[in-house]
């Protein structure tokens, strides 16, 4: 099939994953609203259908393989059916037996998603590098934004299949963000998020390596407003490289005061097992500088419970870090095998173990959660009027270091509002309050 380039010529597109993801189905949006695409809710009215992938959790894998055996159909009525990102270029054959007649594109090729939709037979564009001079502008949902700073990391972690598919470290120019996050401020955008696989490496790829501490002072100096920035996900010994330049330049105001560093393990053999290049007591002096800086900032945390090498000493290990540390919040995973990683051929840990595992540690996160949460009870706050919250007629408020409170919608205000608010309630990962005058 063939389809014809018009105003009458429409997409659809799913996404799974994270931030990056979502961020390369704005790329392919732009590009095709720009060829006279329009966008529709309904892959059954659609012209072409695009799915954009993950490989992170084989649960997530699961339910990609059942979505595209459900497209698969639609594609066999002459439909064009497209699949992206990081499934697509780790495991090319699983999608393949899945959607034969499907087009594969990479998250580096997705600047090329035109090939992909125009041609009357299928196309595998698997190889190559990301184009770093194309940055589209985003959509700011609410008054959130999220801005892509690069892709790939400098790590190689045994259990990461990510790594497969954004292997290299590929980061877009300081210019080309400062005049994207300028063009979003100047919108009515108020929370930018600047996100990729590891924001810590950002910019070692670059003439002149400027690291994020210098994008983010950049930012800061050119773009004037009312705004906050979101630093996304860190790896530890990246981090380390640029801490003391990082909190220095997070005193400004308009910096939400939250750090997203992933530990993984509490246990100094199993980070080794993964191939993750720190010890915990490094870790630990990272924790330390920060909360000396910022003794209120969100420090949040990734911990991966049931890796092959976690014996009962080592899980241990891990509650005793999260007891010792008391993160703000963890971001806690059962293993997940994903082929032609190194951790997949390890010996494996029993499921029954990696769930009871799960269970015990996850009363040690609500535990702490309940006590860190629930000593802002009652006190009153300014914070950014951000989104829609996760439940029905509820907006979210982000307080300075970026603690969410869920707070009644309201018609009299609008997002993007600085508000004060007062905290009535608390859950062991959020807050409850309303807004006052």
């Amino acid at each position: 099939m063939k389809v014809s380039v018009g105003s009458t010529t429409k997409y659809y597109i799913e996404t799974y994953g994270c931030a990056l993801s979502e961020f390369d189905s704005e790329i392919m949006r732009s590009i095709l609203r720009g060829a006279g695409y329009e966008e529709c809710k309904d892959p059954r009215e659609a012209d072409v259908i695009i799915v954009n992938t993950c490989a992170v959790r084989l649960d997530t894998e699961a339910k990609i393989v059942k979505r595209l055996k459900e497209l698969n159909g639609l594609s066999l009525q002459g439909k064009k059916l497209v699949v992206s990102g990081c499934l697509s270029k780790a495991r090319p054959s699983l999608i393949l037996r899945t959607a034969p007649a499907a087009s594969l594109v990479s998250p580096q090729n997705v600047t090329r998603i035109l090939d992909a939709v125009t041609l009357d037979r299928p196309i595998y564009m698997l190889d190559g590098e990301r184009d770093v001079n194309f940055l589209p502008k985003p959509p700011t949902r609410d008054s959130v934004a999220t801005v892509m700073i690069s892709e790939g990391c400098l790590e190689n972690c045994s259990f990461c299949e990510t790594k497969l598919a954004r292997r290299y470290l590929k980061s877009y120019p300081p210019r080309a963000i400062v005049s994207i996050v300028r063009d979003l401020v100047q919108g009515g955008a108020r929370e930018i998020r600047l996100t990729g696989q590891d924001a810590a490496a950002y910019g070692v790829d670059l003439p002149g390596k400027p690291r994020l501490p210098d994008l983010i002072a950049d930012i800061l100096d050119k773009v004037p407003g009312e705004y906050r920035l979101r630093i996304g996900m860190m790896t530890p010994n990246q981090a380390m490289e640029i801490i003391d330049d990082l909190l220095d330049v997070y005193r400004d105001g308009r910096v939400f005061k939250f750090f997203h560093i992933p530990v993984q393990s509490g246990d100094d053999r199993v980070l080794k097992i993964m191939n993750r290049r720190y010890t915990v007591a490094e870790f630990k002096e990272l924790h330390s500088k920060v909360k000396a800086k910022y003794p209120s900032s969100l420090f949040a945390t990734d911990i991966i419970v049931g890796h092959p090498g976690e014996d009962e000493g080592a899980f241990m290990n891990s509650v005793r870090l999260v007891e010792e540390l008391k993160f703000e919040r963890v971001y806690l995973a059962q293993y997940s095998i994903r082929p032609r990683t190194a951790s997949a051929s390890m010996p494996q840990v029993p499921e029954p173990v990696k769930k009871e595992r799960s269970l015990r540690i996850q009363e040690v996160i609500k535990k702490i959660g309940v006590e860190i949460y629930g000593s802002y009870v009652g006190g009153r706050f300014r914070g950014l009027l951000a989104s829609r919250g996760f439940r029905e007629g509820f907006s979210t408020v982000r307080l300075d270091n970026y603690f969410p409170v869920a707070v009644p919608a309201s018609t009299l205000r609008s997002y993007g509002e600085f508000v004060d608010v007062k905290i009535t309630g608390a859950t062991y990962f959020d807050l409850r309050g309303v807004i006052v005058s």
